[in-house]
């Protein structure tokens, strides 16, 4: 029996990358998956088929985050996610995982861009939490993914580093907030994973060394090592960490 048998999960953006890697680690692990989606169903649904093929559960959730409602239509399709399979919208694991970047310089930046980063990567993950906990068991898990762009100066891309930091503070606020519940709130920081995110800043080999040597280990991250970090902290095994924000970064600048 896994680790998660019996754990019902929700990780969004989940069709593509790290969250792709993260659902399937955590319906690996026994827990039935809700993979969430905002426009790539059909990738989604690939994902729940090859979760079911490998012995897992998992259902496909669609729901555009970053407009006004985001919050109660994600969990409203979530609900009827549940009631297909005969379930009680319940939940034990929210990871927060979607996410936009593409923010550039502060002499690139403007209104708009600024406003749509803030209500996917931040606005949304608050208030995921906030509906999210009226159907969060006691003992659950929230795991928010922030970037080791908060940690380091990235003026590349500044107001994408601004929402990772404001996720941490949202994480540490809400740890302590359900800390009575016996519910965790931590997050993981990536470095430079290969993800559909990152190809632009690799797309020739140069370019891909360049960012693998930001790692001790001399390589970029890979979807699953982000995942497993996450599947360690959606356990019991993680119980006593809460309000942390876990380096997965590869060593990046040691």
């Amino acid at each position: 029996m896994g680790a998660l048998a019996g754990k019902v999960a929700l990780v969004t953006g989940a069709s593509r990358g790290i969250g792709r890697a993260i659902a399937r680690r955590l319906a690996r692990d026994g827990a039935l998956v809700a993979v969430h989606y905002g426009a790539r169903k059909g990738a989604a649904q690939e994902v729940v088929e090859e979760i079911g093929k490998a012995g897992g559960q998992a259902f496909a959730v669609g729901s555009l985050l970053g407009v006004a409602g985001d919050a109660e239509a994600l969990y409203e399709a979530f609900g009827a996610g549940m009631a297909d399979r005969g379930e009680e919208p319940v939940l034990d694991i929210l990871v927060n995982n979607a996410g936009v970047s593409g923010s550039g310089r502060i002499g690139d930046a403007s209104p708009e861009n600024f406003d749509r980063l803030f209500a996917v990567n931040v606005k949304a993950p608050m208030f995921l939490i906030q509906h999210g906990l009226t159907l969060m068991r006691d003992e659950g898990r929230i795991v928010n993914i922030s970037s080791a762009a908060a940690h380091r100066s990235f003026p590349e891309s500044v107001t994408y580093a601004m929402t990772k930091g404001a996720v941490e503070t949202l994480t540490l606020a809400v740890a302590k907030e359900v800390a009575g519940r016996g519910i965790t709130a931590n997050a993981v920081v990536p470095g430079f994973v290969e993800t559909d995110m990152n190809a632009r800043r690799r797309e020739t080999p140069e370019a891909t060394a360049a960012l693998a040597a930001h790692s001790v280990f001399g390589r970029m991250g890979q979807p699953a090592d982000i995942a497993d970090v996450v599947a360690f902290l959606a356990s019991q095994d993680a119980r006593w960490v809460t309000g942390q924000c876990i380096d997965a970064t590869g060593g990046t600048a040691l």
